[in-house]
């Protein structure tokens, strides 16, 4: 019986959370800090990002 009440609040927890990341995603934050010279996923997310924007401004 405890198990199952263990496996209900890990399931709610793990639930919150996945809700969490979907709204803060459809919000657009990020948890990019804007440090490029520290981050080693900068050298691929910048050139994604000016595709984006030379597409907005065609």
């Amino acid at each position: 019986m405890v198990d199952i009440i263990i496996i209900a609040v890990l399931a709610v927890v793990v639930g919150l959370i996945i809700r969490s990341m979907i709204r803060d995603k459809k919000a657009g934050k990020s948890s990019c800090g804007g440090n490029c010279g520290e981050c080693g996923l900068c050298k691929f997310e910048v050139p994604l990002q000016r595709r984006r924007e030379y597409q907005k401004n065609r």
